[in-house]
């Protein structure tokens, strides 16, 4: 359930081309998060939990959507601190996501993508105005978070081939 485009006088308020980005990143926040109803109860439930079953590609995807949501927020002109904010509400969810069974119900509890959107529209609607963050602090972010989120991968990749050799003895 996608909210309308924000109509304020802030002085963080989205331009057209902005209107059309918040719009699309609500849709994915939407998608990874809360896409798919549970019967008999109120919850959702979005992809990103059910991508995170795939042992690292799935996590991996989703990741990358997260991290199109910072760079889209980036552009927007979200300051530097918030910027940090979302990227570790997607860190602690992919950390979180690679422990197994547990991992995957926080990530459905978590819903990072649903909480970055809430950064990114209390950015848009603060009266304040606030600097927007460089570019090299952008890239830099972004690689850190690509190198931690691949780092995860890479270590449950090596654990699974670890307890496959412990239970074949291969």
């Amino acid at each position: 359930m996608s909210r309308p485009p924000l109509q304020n006088s802030a002085a963080n308020s989205p331009n057209k081309s902005q209107t059309a980005s918040l719009r699309r990143l609500r849709q994915i926040s939407h998608l990874l998060d809360n896409a798919i109803p549970i019967p008999g109860t109120r919850y959702r439930i979005g992809l990103d939990p059910i991508m995170g079953l795939i042992p690292g590609g799935g996590d991996l995807v989703g990741s990358i959507f997260a991290g199109y949501v910072v760079f889209k927020s980036a552009q927007m002109g979200v300051p530097q601190e918030t910027l940090v904010k979302m990227a570790a509400n997607i860190v602690f969810d992919t950390v979180a996501g690679t422990v197994p069974v547990a991992g995957d119900l926080l990530d459905v509890a978590w819903k990072a993508n649903v909480k970055n959107i809430e950064l990114l529209d209390a950015h848009l609607g603060s009266p304040e105005p606030s600097k927007k963050a460089d570019w090299l602090f952008v890239a830099a972010l972004l690689l850190g978070l690509m190198l931690i989120i691949g780092g995860m991968i890479f270590l449950s990749f090596m654990l699974f081939g670890w307890l496959f050799q412990v239970f074949t003895g291969r």
